[in-house]
């Protein structure tokens, strides 16, 4: 399984980024995908998941400000980021899961991917 991460940057407080997460080598387009993040000394995170096509999840931090998707034709995720805060700076990472289903607990769960994606910076000044 291989990913193409795109789309992070720079961007001062209250702007928008939309992340990018091609798929390939994997056949199974309705698998559970996520989006997390690892700051500077601190534990990743899960941000931001979806199964299928619609069952989407967000962690409490950014619920309201980003949009987790999917694209069945092209299998990518995306992540829109909105109304970026100076916290939200960290390294953001794509992961796919093997996994049939979930439980709610486990779908912001690192343990529950398989596969990650290389990461990519998302930096916000204030």
């Amino acid at each position: 399984v291989q990913f193409t991460e795109s789309g992070g940057g720079s961007v001062q407080a209250g702007g928008s980024l939309k992340l990018s997460c091609g798929v390939s080598g994997y056949a199974d387009r309705y698998a559970y995908m996520a989006w997390f993040r690892q700051a500077p000394g601190k534990e990743r995170e899960g941000v931001a998941s979806i199964g299928g096509y619609t069952n989407t999840r967000y962690s409490e931090a950014v619920k309201g400000r980003f949009t987790v998707s999917k694209d069945r034709a092209s299998y990518t995720l995306y992540l829109q980021m909105d109304n970026l805060k100076p916290e939200d700076t960290a390294i953001y990472y794509c992961a796919l899961s093997t996994m049939d289903t979930m439980l709610t607990f486990q779908v912001l769960q690192s343990t529950s991917y398989r596969y990650w994606g290389q990461g990519t910076q998302v930096t916000v000044s204030s």
